[in-house]
């Protein structure tokens, strides 16, 4: 007799195994014909999954009847089967179509598939495509799921000679399955189906025709490696209804618009050379201005605070990040250690092979040197370099250290995915007792950032070990009170947040903020994570006011994330247009005539005398063009000098953004009021001032 607990704290009882399905038919017809899937104690599943113990149940619709709009569970049920419909759509219409893996991801789903040379898959056969999916659609055939042992499931793989399919039945194995799932569209040997785990929705009929569209194709690589089997990867995106759809396609249109990689060249911000390596920042002057005011910025808040200034190597030893746990944990992601020329010498004259160099390096049998992937173990020797007492305590030691990492070709985009950042990052060791205090500081100079920055729209996520996991390093007893002190911290916030099991650090748990930039992406940006882990790898000490020695708790924390992917989300939150603080050009002199050369350089003057940065335009083109210019390189203030303004030592204002002239303001009034703009970082507002308007 399964017992059905559902989210308002009501039970259903049910004399024999019982779907989800039928629980939302008893519970109603309008609740029956709005769901699309469900939860069974969490796990999402298919509306038709049996039950047959007792479980919390909850329903899950394609639009949220409280908030009006889509859950992140609905949009997965209906991605996922939109990849489905695609899927089938396209192995229809291009014969030969191998599938390989199709999953929903953030802003919809992709296919990986192996095309036929002959008739490769162009963006002018997407209309043709959405035709098939259309009629698919409205066949409303049902998804049926139907499992197979191991064996007999592998067997038939093997006779239908699919080598991509066969490795994704291969890796569920792996994973722990001991039976392989096929979701068919329509009843099972008769219509299309696929290897898949599921959840889908009941019906293709769910996935609205409207709501649905193929959005671009490119080129992938089996197991993303370029050197296996080339692929071609279709993306699609599919909502609740074509509202949603059309304003998701609006905001990727503006997102075009606000892509950092091209107006970080259009503005001249950055440069990423082929030369100098992917995923590697050359930053130009005018980037160089944006970063080091965050620099000055973040700096004044650490001093405020009581931080300490460190600087540490780029590279370190290999037995280093043995103790810290990041070699070997993340072997994968770091760039291949630098082993010593005689000790290389040697091993080749006793003919070692490189896959067993990698093995005695591994095994810790060859030491060497490694490309920081983090700056924390650095950080632990100079604490280590001198005894501390409990007077001592907190230590705050911060650094912008550089760090590296090896991310796959196909995953390296601008600035927010690199292969070499800078994160303003800091470690504070304090006692337990000063753990809770140091923690809000470090939560409050984020929320100091976003404020400043405008950046209003974010949330909180705490990231957990997953105990399940091999990934993490230390006693279960530390991580129990490390996870305790951030849950803690996080409610002191007063915003919502969310517990996500996995996403800690391998040493300890963190608080990230996520923040939804103007298109409505989400950037994991600031984090503080809490380690009780890596003090005890280092062997760390304080002497209490017992005079015995104590273990210090160690805080982590990196209000930007990394200059590189702050500064790309910062570019695409502003459109390229800083506030005036930041902005690498925050104000331009233009001249009408020759006659205004020398009162426009002496306007020059005195903005520089102000260490506003400035520059003039003194060539011989019309006005017109002149603003037009500056008006493309977004420079926050424009002051037009004509022969008029030259007699009244005044400057004609032109505002970002304002079309229209904003009138003569004499010339010692504006720079007075964009000296306090400036300094003030935008809480005082020179615009507003030159509206005669009262701040909001």
């Amino acid at each position: 007799m399964p017992r059905i607990t559902l989210p308002d704290g009501s039970v259903k009882e049910y004399n024999e195994s019982v779907t989800a399905a039928r629980v939302a038919a008893d519970i109603g017809p309008g609740l029956a014909k709005a769901a699309i899937g469900a939860k069974i104690d969490g796990v999402l599943s298919d509306l038709n999954a049996p039950i047959d113990r007792d479980a919390r149940l909850e329903l899950i619709t394609a639009i949220d009847r409280k908030t009006g709009h889509s859950s992140p569970d609905a949009l997965f049920l209906i991605r996922h089967s939109g990849a489905h419909i695609m899927a089938e759509a396209i192995q229809k219409l291009f014969p030969g179509v191998q599938l390989v893996y199709g999953p929903p991801v953030e802003s919809g789903f992709y296919y990986d598939m192996a095309v036929p040379d002959q008739r490769p898959i162009r963006q002018e056969d997407f209309e043709t495509i959405e035709r098939e999916m259309a009629r698919i659609i409205a066949e409303d055939r049902p998804f049926t799921r139907y499992e197979l042992p191991v064996d007999g499931g592998m067997e038939k793989l093997r006779d239908e000679s699919s080598k991509y399919k066969l490795d994704n039945a291969q890796r569920a194995v792996s994973a722990g399955s001991d039976r392989l799932s096929w979701y068919v569209t329509g009843a099972p040997g008769h219509d299309w189906e696929d290897l898949c785990r599921g959840p889908h929705v009941p019906s293709t009929g769910r996935v609205p025709a409207n709501a649905i569209k193929v959005t671009s194709v490119a080129s992938s690589y089996w197991h993303g490696d370029a050197d296996s089997d080339r692929l071609t990867r279709v993306y699609g995106t599919a909502f609740a209804d074509e509202k949603q759809l059309k304003q998701h396609l609006e905001q990727l249109e503006e997102a075009k618009k606000r892509d950092h990689r091209v107006l970080g060249k259009q503005l001249g911000l950055f440069h990423i050379d082929e030369a100098v390596g992917q995923g590697l920042i050359l930053w130009t002057p005018k980037g160089a201005v944006i970063r080091r005011e965050l620099e000055e910025f973040i700096r004044a808040e650490l001093d405020r605070q009581g931080y300490d200034t460190v600087y540490t190597p780029h590279i370190g030893k290999l037995g280093l990040y043995r103790t810290s746990g990041h070699f070997p944990y993340y072997r994968e992601s770091q760039y291949p250690p630098l082993i010593d020329r005689v000790c290389l010498d040697a091993l080749a004259r006793e003919g070692c092979s490189c896959a067993d160099l990698a093995n005695r390096v591994n095994a810790g049998d060859i030491d060497g040197y490694l490309l920081k992937p983090m700056n924390c173990p650095h950080h632990m020797k100079i604490y280590a370099s001198q005894p501390r007492s409990y007077r001592d305590l907190p230590v705050r030691l911060a650094e912008f250290g550089t760090v590296y990492r090896w991310e796959q070709s196909g995953e390296i985009g601008g600035m927010t995915r690199v292969r070499g950042f800078t994160q303003d990052d800091a470690h504070l060791f304090c006692t337990e007792d000063q753990l809770a205090a140091e923690l809000q500081g470090c939560l409050s100079i984020v929320r100091i950032i976003f404020s400043t920055l405008d950046m209003k729209d974010y949330r909180v996520r705490i990231g957990l070990r997953d105990p399940d996991s091999a990934k993490y390093i230390g006693r279960p007893e530390n991580w129990d009170r490390a996870e305790a002190a951030c849950r803690q911290a996080a409610e002191s916030l007063g915003a919502p947040f969310t517990e996500e099991p996995g996403e800690a650090a391998f040493y300890g748990p963190k608080i990230d903020f996520i923040v939804r930039d103007v298109v409505g992406r989400e950037w994991q940006l600031g984090t503080v994570q809490c380690d009780y882990n890596l003090p005890e790898r280092f062997d760390l000490i304080y002497i209490g006011a017992d005079n015995q020695p104590h273990r210090p708790v160690v805080i982590h924390r990196a209000p930007f994330g990394s200059f590189e992917r702050f500064i790309g989300v910062l570019i695409e939150h502003f459109a390229g247009a800083f506030p005036t603080w930041l902005a690498p050009e925050q104000a331009r002199v233009l001249t009408i005539s020759d006659k205004s050369l020398d009162y426009g350089r002496e306007v020059l003057a005195a903005l520089k005398a102000e260490r506003v940065r400035a520059t003039i335009d003194d060539s011989g083109d019309r006005i017109q063009a002149k603003v037009r210019v500056a008006a493309d390189d977004r420079i926050p203030y424009l002051l037009v000098v004509g022969p008029r303004d030259a007699g009244q030592r005044a400057v004609s204002v032109r505002a970002r953004g304002i079309r229209q002239d904003l009138g003569a303001v004499a010339l010692d009034s504006f720079v007075d009021g964009l000296r306090r703009e400036i300094r003030t970082r935008g809480s005082h507002s020179l615009l507003t001032e030159l509206f005669q308007l009262q701040p909001s």
